[in-house]
């Protein structure tokens, strides 16, 4: 399936992203954009909100929206009433799917049974759980505030309430062993619903995991066969437990996959609202890639005088392109071959599809680009041979 430019976004799909930018703690190993405050005016986040939703509204005015994410942060802080009041927003400004997903991420340190209903009724439909370990050792190293416990009490309440709960685990942990992973993972696959999010543990530059791991300090980490291991081993008990991968770190059952996610990786557009938020929004048919101040307190004074977006750059052809590739061969069903030529203007070197395919490392049709699962595990340097080769 191709399409001209202009209309390449519609192949992906139209959602809209929310960034709560606040946390009880910062996890040492988080690099995303989330800070502790001691107090929080709600009501002022809520109206700002709500002013940039009409903002955006005025550009893309009659476009399905197929999927809100109300991320962080932790959007758990939230009131569930601004929740609500963003979520029927939304429904006056768009036409929604009859099946849109509206999806909250939560801290089971942060959350109780009185919000989660409370989200339900303001019309969240799924729960994104970062519950991280199964063990109460891992989730204090990991600098989680919550314990085994509270996380499978929360999950519990969470899949009483929603009919879709999904949570995240990170393994290749400090000191983690091959049984352990193999142990926690099946622990973990009793418990969930329909999806998981499985990240293997990576050490980002300006967390306090990086600032350890500079000077020595970060010691019994895997290396990179017992990494490579613990990924095989992922993928055959989530695929023997019938919930094998769909994306590189994200496992689910057939029909219960993120929506969301699936807007990015199929390279859709969608809005992003809030401290730091990316978004990729085609305006006169041109792509653009957004990103908001990431100070909350600017942020917020930003959208007073409706200039949030630190910038808006257009995309030429070579970015589009590149950027497709990069998001889309992520996905177990790999890349439209035909939508990377209209995106690119061109076509990927035969020559590398063949070496790439000769060593295993791709598979290749007509039509599509598909990665295996040994190139999974090289990802980033099957896709730098594809834009370079």
């Amino acid at each position: 399936m191709t399409s001209d430019l202009g209309d390449d976004w519609r192949q992906g799909g139209f959602g809209i992203y929310i960034h709560w930018p606040f946390c009880e703690a910062k996890c040492p190993y988080c690099d995303f954009n989330s800070h502790v405050s001691r107090s929080i005016d709600q009501t002022a986040w809520k109206h700002a909100y709500l002013r940039e939703l009409d903002r955006y509204a005025a550009e893309t005015s009659g476009r399905t929206v197929t999927s809100v994410f109300f991320g962080g942060g932790t959007p758990s802080l939230m009131d569930p009433e601004t929740v609500a009041e963003v979520i029927a927003k939304i429904r006056t400004l768009w036409p929604v799917a009859n099946d849109l997903e509206i999806t909250l991420e939560a801290n089971p340190g942060s959350v109780e049974a009185g919000r989660f209903v409370a989200y339900r009724d303001g019309g969240v439909s799924r729960i994104s759980m970062g519950i991280q370990a199964l063990n109460d050792a891992d989730l204090k190293r990991l600098g989680r505030i919550h314990s085994v416990a509270e996380a499978r009490a929360a999950f519990d309440i969470a899949r009483t309430t929603f009919e879709r709960v999904s949570f995240d685990l990170i393994y290749a942990r400090q000191n983690q062993t091959l049984a352990e992973w193999e142990a926690e993972l099946k622990q973990a696959l009793t418990l969930s619903i329909d999806h998981l999010s499985l990240y293997q543990l990576t050490v980002e530059d300006g967390t306090a995991f990086g600032d350890r791991y500079a000077i020595g300090k970060l010691r019994g980490l895997p290396d990179e066969d017992l990494g490579a291991d613990m990924f095989d081993l992922t993928q055959d008990i989530c695929g023997a437990y019938g919930m094998p991968a769909y994306e590189v770190s994200n496992h689910a059952r057939d029909g219960a996959q993120s929506r969301h996610n699936l807007i990015y990786w199929r390279y859709g557009d969608y809005l992003g609202i809030g401290p730091g938020a990316h978004g990729r929004l085609t305006i006169n048919g041109r792509r653009h890639a957004t990103i908001c101040f990431s100070n909350p307190k600017r942020w917020l004074n930003a959208v007073a005088e409706a200039t949030p977006e630190k910038s808006r750059e257009p995309l030429d052809k070579s970015d589009e392109a590149t950027e497709f590739m990069l998001m889309g061969l992520r996905l177990r069903d790999g890349i439209d071959l035909g939508r990377y030529e209209t995106l690119s203007g061109g076509t990927i070197n035969p020559t590398t599809i063949s070496h790439l395919t000769g060593i295993g490392m791709i598979e290749s049709t007509k039509n599509r680009l598909i990665v295996t699962d040994q190139g999974f595990k090289v990802l980033n340097s099957v896709i730098s041979e594809l834009l370079t080769g």
